[in-house]
């Protein structure tokens, strides 16, 4: 039972109302806020048209732009002034300030303690005989409920009462059960924790206040989110998303853009296409070049579904899709990391909505895009790109991977055709070569045999690499000459070569004509204040290879080939062993 009582407040008659009400302060809670940004600018927008504005963090992740402190008095005759002025929203309400957590306005001011001297709220004495109209009556609720009087209110609630409890329990994170309506075990130790975080006595049992405030600020958390659920009949994809954070903002197939709204740094996009488990893995693949999708986190992978928990110290994601009814529907939702306890609560809620509806996907033709944007599929959206890339070619069946020192200087990861991560096995600074060694498991059928005996000046030679750094999706062959079997300064172990190169070029093989590989090219090669003339490049010869990979404890394959290899051959040799290596930050 609520035991209200009731009493009209006049200023003159303020001494006479009872000692417990005397010493409490009060506030008018004017707005509720989703962001601390947002909750400023608001603060400092009432700052211009009322005093004692002040703004306070609230439970939940949320922020009160507050008018106060007052006595009760005071705040019930302010409420009514400025609602009547309209100065304030209509919905404004008075409230005790136990909810307020840390201050934020004003900026730089330490927060205000509740139990300031009941002495600083009184009215001046200079103004004790002061006649003013009365303020309004106020309505001040007591909780006398004892236990056995709590289980019986409980007892007659409906089974929609006791689930809706069980929701706002489960939204504030103190129940993980079934909303099912039975308050078993779980349900009673999940009301004693939130009634142990409030501050009340942990008795497993909400009295009627304390369900009308457990239900309340979990009903005005929804309605402050302003969740909505979202039918996209375009997309063939329906959700509920908290569109007070959330704005629409355009389809470019296969998404549903909607950005921040509010100052929110909440980012959702719906995903929709018709395809098969290909097109399924392939999004799979392709969701994890995105900026927004860091490298680290869970990742799960299914016949016909997928999910991605991704974070780092700037962002967090959470992608799903699924394939049904021929066509592959999802989300990805972006955030901050500063946010991550807001979403802990609105993500589930996004998840369990989620739904595919119907077999209809986004029509590429939806909206004109170019070719270039519909064959890449993320046009809009920000791809992760590599510091640098380079070359480098198998050199056994392992998957055991030769490449340029430079391609792995300074890299927080290191990959092999972008999706293998590799570990840098070694370095030898003296032959400018390093070896990798994929994470997972490779089997390449094509991997290089060195050329153990002496090349010849002037020989034909052809070089594979990725010239243009991964823009194009399989390496070049650039044909050329052997010029010497020294460097410029007669340097052992070092080929000059004479062809045109670029910088992606370096770490790949240089073949001979049988296809086997006399060397591997490097990194331009300083020679003082000299410029070398165009298409002059060197490479490390095929022993100096062979002796750092026994070094390693690699056994390199060494070549018996003698026949002139055909073109066809020579190049499917080279491409075949050829890799694109990837540093990372």
């Amino acid at each position: 039972m609520i035991f209200r009582v009731l009493t009209l407040v006049f200023l003159t008659l303020f001494g006479g109302l009872m000692p417990a009400l005397a010493q409490q302060q009060a506030w008018l809670q004017v707005e509720a806020l989703p962001t601390l940004r947002a909750a400023q600018d608001r603060a400092q927008a009432y700052a211009g048209t009322v005093p004692d504005v002040a703004g306070f963090q609230i439970a939940a992740g949320w922020y009160a732009v507050t008018l106060g402190p007052y006595a009760p008095a005071e705040a019930a005759g302010k409420l009514s002034e400025f609602r009547r002025q309209g100065l304030i929203p209509r919905d404004s309400f008075i409230t005790d300030g136990s909810r307020h957590q840390q201050q934020f306005w004003p900026v730089g001011q330490a927060s205000v303690l509740l139990e300031t001297a009941p002495q600083a709220m009184a009215a001046p004495e200079a103004e004790a005989n002061v006649v003013a109209a009365p303020a309004p009556e106020v309505e001040i609720e007591i909780d006398v409920e004892t236990l056995a009087q709590a289980r019986a209110t409980e007892a007659a609630l409906s089974r929609d009462d006791r689930k809706e409890l069980q929701q706002a329990l489960a939204w504030y994170g103190f129940y993980a059960g079934k909303i099912d309506g039975s308050f078993g075990a779980g349900t009673r130790g999940a009301i004693a924790a939130w009634q142990q975080n409030a501050g009340l006595e942990p008795t497993g049992v909400l009295s009627t206040l304390q369900r009308g405030r457990l239900s309340g600020d979990h009903q005005a958390e929804l309605a402050g989110f302003g969740f909505e659920y979202m039918a996209e009949a375009e997309a063939g994809v329906a959700m509920t998303l908290p569109m007070a954070m959330l704005q629409f903002d355009h389809y470019e197939p296969p998404f549903v853009h909607f950005s921040a709204k509010n100052g929110s740094d909440l980012r959702v996009i719906l995903i929709s296409e018709p395809g098969d488990k290909a097109t399924l893995f392939g999004l799979y693949d392709i969701l994890q070049t995105l900026e927004v999708v860091p490298a680290d986190g869970a990742r799960s992978r299914g016949e016909r579904s997928f999910s991605i928990n991704a974070a780092s110290d700037s962002v967090e994601s959470y992608a799903y899709a699924e394939l049904k009814d021929g066509a592959v529907k999802g989300y990805l939702v972006v955030w901050k990391p500063a946010d991550a306890a807001r979403m802990a609560r609105i993500l589930p809620l996004m998840q369990a909505s989620f739904a595919s509806t119907g077999a209809k996907a986004l029509d590429p033709g939806l909206v004109p895009l170019d070719d270039t944007a519909r064959a890449g599929l993320l046009s809009g959206l920000e791809v992760k790109m590599p510091k640098l890339s380079r070359s480098g070619f198998y050199v056994d069946a392992k998957g055991d991977v030769v490449t340029t020192i430079e391609a792995v200087a300074k890299c927080a990861r290191v990959t092999i055709d972008t999706d293998t991560e590799a570990a840098v096995l070694a370095q030898d600074a003296s032959s400018g070569l390093a070896i990798l060694r994929p994470k997972q498991a490779l089997a390449p059928e094509v991997f290089a045999h060195l050329q153990a005996g002496p090349s010849r000046a002037g020989a034909q030679i052809s070089v594979a690499g990725y010239s243009y750094e991964g823009k194009l999706p399989a390496p070049v062959l650039t044909l050329g000459s052997l010029a010497e079997t020294v460097g410029l300064n007669g340097e052992a172990g070092v080929a000059r070569l004479s062809l045109p190169l670029l910088p992606g070029d370096a770490g790949g093989p240089v073949l001979d004509a049988t296809g086997s590989v006399i060397g591997m090219v490097l990194a331009g090669v300083k020679t003082g204040a000299k410029v070398l003339p165009e298409g002059v490049a060197f490479a490390v010869q095929a022993p100096a290879i062979a002796q750092a990979l026994l070094a390693a404890g690699i056994s390199a394959q060494m070549s018996d080939m003698s026949e002139i290899a055909t073109p066809d051959a020579l190049s499917a040799a080279g491409m075949g062993m050829t890799v694109l290596v990837s540093c990372w930050d």
